[in-house]
């Protein structure tokens, strides 16, 4: 089964009205949405009462709930005290997406810096065994830690590198966002073929399974020659990509992915419209 849903809320839920993200879930329903994606990206700033209430209305109406750990984390910085805080980034959000009754915590793995690419993602995989035993001592290894694709050229995270990453260890299943890739290689993303490249790379690194299960970030997103500049709307007709062929892949593939939008303030209605793309091609 494949769910869609938003990441966060849309200028709409509060133009309806709405005030606590304890409110999305309804409202997600009753648009036809199933997933909902919750963002830690500024700091993990929930009490546990209010992971109750959503984790409540999460089970209520069907929607299956994600979170997004801080923007911070960097698993390529060559301070100890850097690394160790990133870990626990990591693992405070995996408390916290329990409490709330979900079980995919994406998160940024790393950035180059001033180091060469190779470098820099060879500190990454030796900081990414420290993650993962911290993961396997706090018992959290039935939880799904997505490291997530990136948009911009200097960080790391192109679909094999992520990949790679994510065969480290079965608990590891990557986050794919398709915007971000078409961004990183300025506009490479446009047909099928395109699309079905990117799931091939990385179910030759990490397996098919990871692949078909992965979580997907989706939106048009703005580039220049570094990358990633900023996120769209589905309105937008400069920037890609576009949903169908990547609709088409995962019908092809029978793929089953939490597929979440990050469009800018249109994500549940563009979420929508990836649904009804997805049911009518």
């Amino acid at each position: 089964m494949i769910l869609f849903g938003p990441s966060g809320n849309s200028n709409s839920f509060y133009s309806d009205g709405n005030k606590k993200s304890e409110q999305a879930f309804e409202w997600l329903a009753k648009k036809g949405l199933n997933a909902y994606e919750y963002s830690f990206g500024r700091g993990i700033n929930i009490g546990e009462e209010k992971a109750r209430v959503m984790r409540a209305e999460s089970e209520k109406y069907g929607v299956k709930i994600s979170v997004h750990a801080p923007y911070y984390i960097n698993f390529s910085n060559q301070s100890d005290d850097m690394i160790e805080k990133s870990v626990s980034y990591v693992l405070n959000s995996a408390v916290k997406v329990r409490q709330l009754g979900g079980d995919r915590i994406v998160f940024h793995p790393a950035s180059v810096g001033k180091m060469t690419r190779e470098q820099a993602f060879e500190l990454c995989k030796k900081n990414f065994d420290k993650l993962l035993t911290a993961i396997h001592a706090a018992n959290m290894q039935d939880l799904c830690f997505c490291p997530e694709t990136m948009g911009k050229i200097n960080q790391i995270g192109d679909e094999k590198e992520i990949a790679t990453l994510c065969a480290m260890d079965d608990c590891l299943i990557p986050t794919v966002d398709f915007g971000h890739l078409n961004a990183r290689t300025l506009g490479g993303l446009k047909t099928s073929d395109d699309f079905r490249r990117v799931v091939d790379n990385m179910m030759a690194i990490c397996g098919e399974d990871k692949v078909r299960k992965m979580h997907v970030h989706f939106s048009k997103i703005e580039y220049s020659a570094g990358g990633e500049v900023r996120h769209l709307t589905f309105d937008d007709v400069l920037f890609g990509p576009d949903f169908v062929p990547l609709a088409q892949v995962i019908k092809e593939y029978a793929l089953s992915p939490v597929v979440i939008c990050e469009s800018d303030g249109t994500q549940a209605e563009d979420a929508l419209t990836m649904k009804n793309i997805f049911y009518n091609i």
